[in-house]
């Protein structure tokens, strides 16, 4: 009789992306959807990586260039270009986000056995979005902490228009 092996409960599915010729992975859990680049409405006071809004299936969802988030080369869409849709919590609420990149990789399952700790950078950037690397088929995979990535800017920086509420208590 054949043993059947156990799956190791360690192991975390990572969708991998590309981004500049690196290839970055989030828990796929995460993952909501892969869709095709799409022109995006944009909204005013918003930083520079959040392209705008798309309308997926009645919710309104703010779009992210990761490229222009992590400061890279500005690259024109193409028919590689995805956005992929994921589900973030930010502030005890959950959110739909889409980020824009490059190409879709792989799925790699990944235990914290392959995981390395990122590299320490004395403050010189902030890599508290990084929560590893793996090496899988002989190439560096940056795996990303999608929620704190959120809470490194990409949601918490837009501008928040304030309520008529709001707006009445700051004139009394």
């Amino acid at each position: 009789m054949e043993a059947i092996a156990s799956i190791d409960s360690s192991d975390n599915q990572y969708l991998t992306f590309m981004l500049a010729d690196e290839e970055y992975g989030v828990d796929i859990l995460t993952v909501q959807e892969l869709r095709g680049w799409e022109p995006t409405t944009p909204i005013p006071n918003t930083p520079s990586y959040v392209l705008g809004v798309i309308n997926l299936r009645g919710v309104v969802i703010p779009i992210v260039d990761l490229r222009n988030r992590f400061g890279l080369e500005h690259m024109e869409y193409g028919p590689t270009t995805v956005v992929v849709i994921v589900k973030v919590q930010e502030k005890g609420k959950e959110r739909i986000l889409g980020i824009v990149v490059d190409a879709v990789s792989e799925v790699y399952d990944i235990g914290k056995a392959d995981m390395q700790p990122p590299p320490e950078m004395d403050g010189a950037i902030s890599i508290d979005f990084v929560t590893g690397l793996a090496t899988m088929n002989e190439k560096m995979v940056i795996l990303l902490d999608i929620n704190r990535l959120v809470h490194e800017g990409i949601l918490s920086k837009a501008k928040e228009v304030p309520t008529e509420a709001e707006e009445a208590k700051e004139h009394v």
